[in-house]
């Protein structure tokens, strides 16, 4: 995966997370597992980046 395609997967990822958040609880099953997925694309991206 390029750094182009993870940064539009991340910034998706926050959006949806964002979205979730509004409508219900950040304790929401759903809100829990899309930050934790956010958290993984946002490692990934620093393990990506850090080798350059």
């Amino acid at each position: 995966m390029c750094v182009k395609e993870l940064l539009r997967d991340i910034e998706d990822c926050r959006s949806r997370m964002i979205h979730l958040a509004a409508s219900a609880s950040y304790t929401d099953h759903m809100v829990v597992d899309t930050s934790t997925k956010l958290d993984q694309l946002l490692n990934k991206y620093y393990t990506l980046t850090a080798k350059k």
